[in-house]
């Protein structure tokens, strides 16, 4: 695959290489890869991110089995992937794999949480309440990028919210997962996400099913 200098130059501003005072050779070699990888990336769009999402379901129900650190990986790398209000990045993620500590935060909330215990692993996702003022949006995405990551690697996962609840013994969910886990007062408690080799996956939803009256088209 041939690139010309007139076809490289746009490609060169839009992803920022330019800006990077690379030598000019350095550039355009990379322009190659990225002039193909842009090209790869719409095939990609092509095999229907739309059934992705469709797959995507809550799993409560685990194996037992364990989840490969590899795939623990891959889906904290979707994580870190998010999007965040300009580019913050306020998110912290703290793995959680020691039986006892899963124990105790299925205890976390009043209900709701119960399978966090059965779970191979949970990821606490917490926001740095000083560094953005949207770190709570931001958690968010990185929990739909993670859940959604999961499920495409065969892993179940259910989110489990953080803020705005309760714990059983009377404090908030905040509190109590910062009390267990040692988190500074300046992070809030976004969500958890649970982690299991699947035993049963839901059906996947139906796009013919979808809500569409939702959608609402220049006004309410």
């Amino acid at each position: 695959y041939t690139l010309s200098l007139h076809d490289a130059l746009p490609i060169c501003t839009w992803h920022g290489e330019a800006r990077k005072g690379r030598k000019v050779l350095n550039v355009l070699s990379g322009l190659v890869y990225i002039k193909k990888n842009h090209r790869n990336r719409k095939r990609c769009s092509e095999l229907d991110l739309l059934e992705v999402m469709r797959n995507r379901r809550s799993v409560r129900v685990y194996t037992g089995e364990t989840v490969p650190e590899d795939k623990v990986e891959q889906i904290l790398k979707a994580g870190l992937l998010s999007a965040s209000g300009k580019n913050l990045k306020p998110w912290e993620f703290i793995v959680v794999r020691d039986k006892e500590v899963l124990a105790k935060l299925s205890k976390s909330r009043a209900s709701g949480a119960a399978m966090i215990e059965h779970a191979d692993c949970a990821i606490v996702v917490i926001g740095d309440t000083k560094k953005s003022d949207v770190w709570t949006e931001d958690c968010s995405a990185v929990m739909a990028n993670m859940h959604l990551m999961a499920d495409c690697l065969g892993i179940g996962s259910c989110w489990v919210q953080g803020r705005l609840r309760e714990a059983s013994d009377g404090r908030t969910t905040e509190e109590f997962i910062r009390d267990l886990l040692g988190i500074p007062d300046q992070y809030g408690v976004a969500a958890m996400l649970s982690l299991g080799m699947t035993k049963e996956h839901p059906a996947a939803y139906s796009l013919d099913e979808l809500p569409m009256e939702k959608v609402h088209r220049e006004r309410f």
